[in-house]
């Protein structure tokens, strides 16, 4: 090393110049201010601690005050951590609101709960374990273009308009008032043309013309870095145009950082950049392919390897540095970019500007607070798809509530959800909250591939008869683990709680022990995730785990019988570096189905069936192989077949017939719009989902949200899935005719629209216009409207047929009017050239304003209007 002649190290002058200058510039930005601090603590690194720190998991670098640090946070509809979080709908359902100060709320709520997760790192001193972060992978603004793609529950639908405001709004109440300033870095992912098939992520390269690009694919990501400020973005799996999409200068230079100056981090997805040699062979090797990454921008790497602990990752960087295919300047230049968000998000200490911010305590969260806000968005994400009179549900009806998800809890949480959240509410024990002096009886459901919910507490029972299951924690040493236990506590299932513990250390292992208690005798499905041991019944194994679950494998349910009250000894383990969430499941399911529907419906004034899919079916690269589904992927838009059988018996029997829909994706309604009497679509609608389904059953609350899909009548009426030509696609593409169409949704009164009046900005419509109207509510209670502005251009090559350019939702009281504007940008009134130029072109438009689509029979007004200039507008 280099010294002057004082003999101290040549970085010291720098670092003192740097921090007088962080200290003395106190009028600086405080991003500045960050990068300064970010520059002169990577001068003070020594060669191996920096390579180490472009992976997820960055090592604690003591020395310097480093702390350990993991950026593997989710937070994609509630915080995911080692303690119970409140769980809001899943992001589809969220969008069905079209509320995004709702969705603002929201996220700032997840906010509170991802800083307080950190609080409790550093107090249990596991920092550097996923969760702990101030950042988070959130959210997934992907355009959910393809009603078969798994994912596409997670995203805010099919339109870009709609994906861009909501994504903007969760950015926002994600890192608060100040993106300079993030309470947490908010990633919307996956950058940028990725929305299936799961099975071919690794290796599609897909291809998509300039059109597309820059028409569906790019203005909701170019949103959440230009208007919202997101402080980090994560990179795709596949190639787009022949590149890697972590290495490609379409996206990450000529877009990224060239047209939208983005200043923030990008982070790989999980093993997207080891993908680039091993998959996609664009690089010949392994350093090649970290190279590839690093040299585009690819600040810091998600490596899965990382939860095994699997040492020496960061070997390929220092491989690749030898070779001289990165630079020093290249990974100094990551690790600013890394350490300086550390500074402003407050991980790392000094930063003037977040002087005087207290840490979130534990207590936040799962606040009441936070509670009925979860209950409110599940209200909110409801749609009411038909109603024939049947609801609301009056005081005094009989109610046989039927399906495989009648009772069913896992249900509601979705994917990417923690497993550990407040009791979450079934719909037959919201409707008996709702109704409690009703009847309202559950008919137990055949087997089904969407069977097996967490074994609640109350049915187990710790080996001193405590509710629950004794858990001993014990820690790993060089050679083995301890003899005695770090701790023993009685959780409340077959969960691990580790990381709440300070004595438990980073190495463990957990060894379950109590008894099953059945409530009621019967037919259990029941089976065991993440773990590895034996529930034992009439002094055998019934059910066994021998060999640890991997990422994503469907449940494997055993038919066991069980006897009301009596006690089934079990005994499961699992260690740290295992695959797979400990879990145990089950469902009490009829051996007579169709005897039961009959008697359970006999009496009954209304039969309210509740079905659909879960995402242990639809999801992200899973193993499952299952009639309709594959790899995560439908195969179909029907549901279960089990699920057809039940709706056929239950409407043959005479009694008006109530759908409600648990899934994350557009199915075949053509049946249920024929044969029901009403259609409630409630997606995976979080810990609080039973309730608000009871709560708009009954009247309670109005059905207030909208489709943020077309659903189709099947895939003949669309192109192949992985073909990402919009042609054919979602409502601004689609030339048939929809079973229900986008933004389509019912309340429990009527509404009307006044005339729209039109004004120019600054004299001239190209400068951008303000349309207002009047909405009144017409009916004879209150409810909830959502007025959607669609804008029909002219006959142009590459344009749709008609776009969504605003959204407000209102509530009104019966008779209430109130006046509404949208302000539209020149941005707003564009559309894209068939050779991919965003631009306003000279013609007349139609500006709609109502219930939903125009043409679609609902309420609304149109009005003309006309552009006379064009101009080209910035990528």
């Amino acid at each position: 090393m280099r010294r002057h002649k004082a003999g101290r190290p040549a970085w010291h002058a720098a670092l003192i110049v740097a921090l007088a200058a962080c200290s003395t510039a106190h009028a600086a930005d405080s991003r500045t201010d960050a990068e300064a601090r970010a520059r002169a603590l990577v001068a003070r690194m020594n060669f191996d601690e920096k390579i180490g720190q472009l992976l997820n998991v960055a090592p604690a670098v003591p020395r310097l005050g480093i702390p350990a640090y993991n950026w593997w946070t989710e937070s994609l509809h509630g915080a995911m951590g080692p303690i119970p979080t409140t769980n809001f709908p899943e992001p589809i359902g969220l969008a069905a609101s079209f509320d995004a100060p709702l969705l603002r709320q929201v996220a700032g709520a997840i906010s509170v709960e991802v800083r307080a997760l950190h609080t409790l790192g550093r107090q249990t001193g596991h920092l550097g374990r996923i969760g702990t972060g101030l950042d988070t992978w959130s959210p997934n603004i992907n355009i959910f273009r393809d009603p078969r793609w798994g994912r596409g529950q997670e995203t805010y639908g099919e339109d870009p308009h709609l994906t861009a405001a909501l994504g903007v709004a969760f950015i926002g109440g994600m890192q608060g008032a100040n993106p300079d300033l993030p309470d947490v870095v908010a990633t919307p992912k996956h950058f940028a043309v990725h929305s299936g098939p799961e099975s071919t992520r690794h290796v599609a390269d897909v291809f998509v013309s300039r059109h597309d690009l820059e028409d569906t694919y790019l203005p909701a990501f170019r949103a959440a870095i230009v208007d919202a400020g997101a402080g980090s973005i994560m990179c795709a799996y596949n190639r787009i145009n022949g590149q890697p999409a972590c290495g490609s200068e379409l996206l990450m230079k000529e877009h990224l950082r060239g047209a939208w100056g983005f200043k923030g981090y990008v982070v790989s997805d999980c093993d997207a950049v080891t993908d680039i040699s091993e998959q996609h062979k664009y690089a010949p090797d392994p350093a090649a392919a970290v190279a590839v990454a690093l040299k585009a921008g690819t600040d810091n790497e998600c490596n899965t390897k990382t939860l095994g602990d699997v040492p020496n990752l960061e070997a390929r960087y220092r491989e690749a540095w030898q070779r001289g295919l990165i630079g020093t300047a290249d990974i100094d230049q990551a690790l600013v970019r890394l350490f300086s968000a550390r500074y402003r998000n407050g991980d790392l200490a000094g930063l003037a500007q977040r002087a005087g911010r207290t840490p979130v305590p534990v207590s936040a969260i799962g606040s009441a607070a936070h509670q009925e806000l979860a209950l409110q968005a599940a209200t909110k994400s409801l749609v009411l798809l038909k109603n024939d009179g049947v609801l609301p549900l009056r005081p005094g009806l009989k109610l046989a509530v039927v399906g495989p998800l009648a009772d069913a809890t896992r249900v509601l949480r979705g994917n990417y959800s923690s497993t550990q959240s407040a009791p979450p509410v079934s719909v037959v024990d919201g409707l008996r909250r709702v109704l409690p002096a009703a009847s309202v009886r559950l008919v137990p459901a055949g087997p089904s591939v969407t069977d097996g919910d967490p074994v609640p507490r109350e049915a187990l029972l710790s080996p001193d008869g405590k509710p629950g299951l004794q858990a001993d924690y014990y820690n790993r040493n060089a050679q083995a683990y301890d003899s005695k236990p770090a701790a023993t506590r009685v959780e409340p299932g077959l969960e691990s709680h580790a990381l709440e513990l300070k004595e438990v250390a980073e190495r463990h292992k957990v060894e379950w022990t109590g008894f099953l208690v059945a409530p009621e005798s019967g037919m259990y499905r029941i089976g065991v995730s993440g773990v590895q041991g034996a529930l034992t019944v009439d002094g055998k194994p019934a059910v066994e785990a021998s060999a640890y679950s991997k990422w994503a494998e469907p449940l494997q349910l055993a038919d066991v019988r069980l006897e009301k009250g009596q006690r089934y000894p079990l005994r499961f383990h699992a260690e740290t570096g295992g695959s797979g969430v400990p879990g145990l499941f089950w469902k009490r399911v009829s051996t007579d189905v169709d005897a039961d529907l009959r008697a359970g419906v006999a009496d009954a004034d209304v039969v309210v069936a509740v079905v659909g899919l879960t995402s242990d079916l639809e999801g992200e690269e899973m193993a499952v192989k299952a009639e309709g589904f594959s790899g995560g992927d439908k195969t179909t838009l029907e549901l279960p077949a089990d699920q057809r059988r039940l709706l056929d018996r239950a409407r043959a029997l005479g009694k008006p017939l109530v759908v409600v829909l648990m899934n994350g994706s557009a199915l075949d309604l053509t049946w249920a719009k024929d044969n029901a009497a009403a259609i409630l679509e409630a997606w995976y609608p979080g810990q609080s989902g039973g309730l608000a389904v009871a709560r708009v059953l009954t009247g309670a609350s109005d059905p207030g949200g909208r489709l943020p899909l077309t659903f189709y009548r099947g895939l003949g009426d669309l192109p192949p899935f992985d073909d990402y030509t919009m042609k054919g696609r979602t409502y601004r593409y689609y030339g048939g005719t929809p079973v229900y169409p986008f933004g389509a949704g019912l309340s429990y009164t009527t509404f009307g629209y006044a005339p729209l009046k039109i004004e120019n900005v600054g004299g001239a419509p190209e400068n951008g216009i303000v349309v207002t109207t009047e909405v009144t509510n017409t009916g004879g209670r209150a409810g909830d409207e959502v007025a959607q502005l669609y804008l029909t251009p002219p006959a142009m090559e590459g344009a749709p047929r008609l776009a969504l350019r605003g959204f407000q939702r209102l509530s009104l009281e019966p008779g209430e009017r109130r006046r509404i504007s949208f302000r539209l940008s020149p941005r707003d009134l564009s559309f894209v050239t068939r050779d991919g130029i965003r631009q306003l072109t000279p013609g007349q438009y139609k500006v709609s304003v109502g219930s939903g689509q125009p043409a679609a029979g609902v309420a609304g007004r149109e009005a003309p209007l006309t552009l006379r200039r064009s101009a080209v507008l910035p990528q």
